[in-house]
């Protein structure tokens, strides 16, 4: 048999697919391919980001929402490993968000860095997301225009979690609800996560866990 004709392992064929829609959720996600999007996940599917909890379809109708009101939010990926056992996996992806804004009356560039962390399964013949959890690890803010400047509300910014501080900073200011508690590069929400993945990749957890996250401020 030649090297062309000779079958790709399974783990390694379901490694490549898992890397495949890591990289098209950046794309199709950023570029508003609502439809394409859609299709990386399976029915009932989870996300949870510093904005928003809930299923992925409510996720899409969301992001569609901020497209057409000139949200401006790209994602870049870096390195990526995925664990495979049976018709499951469990994928990490270093990860850039960058979302450009405007704070106080300044445009602004937020840069938070960090992973995704997914939950994935292979039904019906394909790999899809099921849930897909952020790990928020840092960020800055920086103004666009170097000649200008702005001050920041101290204690709101003291009141946000500090992997995605900034992030949530101008999130709130644009009457978003940001939560708290959200998996960081250290302690107990990340190694909760951890272990969850874990579960999950083992099989002793029958369905994909979706943790509830409380919004910051008063209800």
């Amino acid at each position: 048999m030649s090297t062309a004709e000779t079958p790709i392992p399974h783990a390694r064929a379901a490694a490549i697919e898992i890397r495949a829609i890591a990289e098209a959720w950046a794309v199709f996600r950023d570029s508003g391919a609502w439809d394409e999007f859609g299709a990386l996940w399976h029915e009932g599917a989870w996300i949870t980001t510093t904005w928003f909890q809930g299923s992925h379809l409510d996720f899409i109708e969301a992001g569609r929402r901020a497209w057409a009101d000139g949200a401006r939010v790209n994602h870049f990926l870096g390195g990526h490993t995925s664990a495979v056992n049976g018709a499951r996996a469990v994928a990490q992806t270093k990860m850039r968000i960058e979302q450009r804004i405007r704070a106080h009356g300044v445009e602004v560039d937020v840069v938070c860095t960090g992973r995704f962390y997914d939950f994935l399964e292979r039904r019906d013949g394909r790999w899809g997301i099921v849930r897909r959890q952020p790990i928020y690890e840092k960020d800055r803010l920086d103004v666009v225009d170097p000649s200008a400047s702005i001050t920041l509300d101290e204690r709101l910014l003291g009141s946000l979690p500090m992997g995605y501080r900034h992030l949530g900073y101008v999130q709130t200011l644009a009457d978003l609800r940001v939560l708290d508690g959200l998996p960081g590069l250290r302690g107990a929400a990340v190694d909760h996560l951890y272990t969850s993945g874990r579960r999950w990749l083992a099989g002793t957890e029958a369905a994909v866990p979706r943790p509830l996250f409380r919004p910051l401020g008063p209800e």
